[in-house]
């Protein structure tokens, strides 16, 4: 298999730099890795240089991508790609010697167009004890070979038929550049027109969690975000055919959703801050859900730029 790794980064130089020590160790390693820089700065160069200066069995291909965007930065990495297959990882992941050689496993033995593997958090030792007990970073886990759900669609750590992105439109949605959702647009959408993504187990890669994620305020607008993402989604039909009663459903489950929800974190304060948190982050994703129908985006992007 012709493999590019595809990496979009923005200011994480030294997590850069191990996540492609990490790839210079693969047992099956890439044919190419392609880094897409959205810091006009070009922060990031200087990393990619003294990689290549150290030796890497495979090119390395660097390019600034300066527009503020990260649906422009993964269209590029794609653009710049030479691969049958390209694989994603995030840039602050790490990604163990046989990430590579699982990922290939599973499209492999399951004649699979694309396969999923988990992203497991790393915490570091001043996270809060409510953080810990409330395992909020972590991603579900399914059997390995299943299809994986609509809703379970993601970026981060994904192998896929490279043909499937090349074309005349560019696989990414620029509207997705600010807030996020593009990779679950993307997968969807990829889905529906009959590709089958497959899950695998064996694939983990490691997120170490920066300190500046161990907080409510975080978890919560995270949480909202996703509940964002999902409202865009069902309402362009990426879960199916939605109706103007559907519409008109989304919207009062949701508000009930986030009452409930509410409620049930108050009731659950007495028994320790973790478990009112996980009632809250439900209230929070409610809330993005009703925010969309009033024309509200929360641009996680533009945030961290700022």
């Amino acid at each position: 298999m012709n493999i590019s790794v595809c990496i979009a980064t923005y200011r994480r130089p030294d997590r850069l730099a191990a996540l492609l020590d990490d790839l210079v160790l693969q047992l099956r390693p890439p044919s190419e890795v392609v880094v897409v820089d959205n810091d006009a700065a070009a922060s990031a160069r200087r990393v990619v240089e003294r990689r290549v200066a150290f030796g890497a069995p495979f090119p390395i291909h660097y390019e600034v991508q300066p527009v503020q965007n990260i649906s422009l930065t993964r269209n590029r990495t794609v653009a710049l790609s030479s691969g049958d297959w390209l694989a994603f990882v995030d840039d602050d992941e790490r990604a163990p010697a046989d990430w590579l050689s699982q990922l290939c496993e599973a499209v492999e033995s399951c004649d699979a167009d694309g396969a999923l593997g988990p992203v497991e958090p790393v915490l570091p030792p001043i996270a809060p004890p409510w953080i810990r007990r409330g395992h909020f970073y972590d991603w579900a886990h399914m059997a390995t070979g299943s299809r994986v759900p609509l809703n379970k669609l993601r970026f981060g750590n994904v192998l896929l038929r490279a043909d499937l992105l090349r074309g005349a439109t560019p696989p990414f949605d620029e509207a997705y550049g600010l807030t996020g959702g593009e990779d679950g647009d993307l997968l969807t959408r990829l889905v529906q027109r009959g590709a089958s993504v497959v899950w695998t187990d064996a694939a983990a890669v490691f997120e170490p969690v920066e300190a500046s994620r161990l907080s409510l305020r975080w978890l919560l607008l995270r949480s909202l975000r996703g509940g964002q993402d999902y409202a865009r989604h069902r309402l362009a039909g990426r879960y199916g055919p939605i109706t103007l009663g559907g519409r008109i459903t989304l919207v009062m489950r949701a508000l009930l959703q986030a009452l409930a929800a509410t409620g049930m974190a108050v009731l659950q304060l007495p028994r320790g801050l973790h478990h009112a948190a996980f009632w809250l982050l439900k209230a929070s994703a409610n809330v993005g859900k009703m925010s969309i129908l009033a024309g509200w985006h929360y641009r996680e992007y533009a945030a961290a730029a700022a």
